[in-house]
């Protein structure tokens, strides 16, 4: 089973992003575990303060070490106790920008992985110092806190995982798990407001299929996304008198 923590200031967001779908379904299937830790049940003094003025002046509010420190020694030393080790990712707009080559090594991980959610200003420096493994960011842009990129983290992690998407193919072949954008798809009808299915993919010649994909999902990143660096072998080279494949 994967297990994650997710230590937040708004534990209530997660609810119905838990519950539905492919990821409630894993996790009524034993799949993975997802923990909620709401922050300020570690916070300060009788109003469990868990933010304050930054030092040296400046806009907003700045989250306190000492809540965030409290939080995930917890859930370390729980985790610790089952003889499980753990992994701390930080969720802030200075990480490491999040690929899909990133959720796969989170995905591979045995440890439990602990996501940690800013809000207000961000995190205390020795936050980052002291407590974290990696730093994440989804982007370049800045969100209210760390609960919506953390549900998009889960997302593509989990789908990673064996036995939460009923075709494991499917997470072969899409866009950016070989570097290339996904080629386009299509379904019934053949054809819809004057616009057709290409003829290839209703041929059932499969060689020929691939091909197609391989060429159109190249195109495609060249088009849209030229500032991948794809190393991916080129498309295999059409054999004279080739029938299906």
């Amino acid at each position: 089973m994967k297990r994650f923590e997710v230590l937040t200031l708004f534990p209530r967001l997660f609810g119905p992003f838990l519950d539905e779908g492919l990821m409630g379904k894993a996790i009524r299937a034993g799949l993975l575990e997802v923990s909620l830790v709401d922050l300020r049940s570690y916070g300060l003094g009788r109003h469990r303060q868990v933010d304050d003025v930054p030092y040296g002046g400046g806009a907003g509010m700045v989250l306190r070490p000492e809540p965030v420190f409290a939080a995930v020694r917890a859930r370390r030393a729980l985790h610790e106790a089952e003889g499980r080790r753990t992994w701390t990712v930080l969720l802030t707009p200075q990480g490491r920008p999040f690929r899909q080559s990133a959720a796969a090594a989170l995905a591979a991980r045995d440890e439990a992985i602990l996501i940690v959610c800013g809000r207000y200003e961000g995190f205390d420096e020795r936050i980052r110092v002291g407590l974290a493994d990696e730093e994440v960011s989804l982007g370049d842009f800045v969100c209210l806190g760390g609960e919506a990129p953390a549900m998009v983290m889960l997302e593509t992690i989990v789908r990673l995982l064996p036995g939460v998407l009923g075709n494991p193919a499917s997470s072969e072949e899409e866009s950016f798990a070989q570097g290339l954008l996904e080629y386009p798809h299509y379904t019934r009808p053949p054809e819809f407001a004057g616009l057709r299915v290409p003829e290839v993919l209703l041929s059932g010649h499969h060689g020929e299929i691939a091909r197609w994909r391989l060429e159109q999902a190249r195109l495609r990143t060249a088009q849209r996304r030229p500032d991948l660096d794809a190393a991916v072998p080129a498309p295999p080279a059409k054999r004279a008198g080739a029938g299906q494949g």
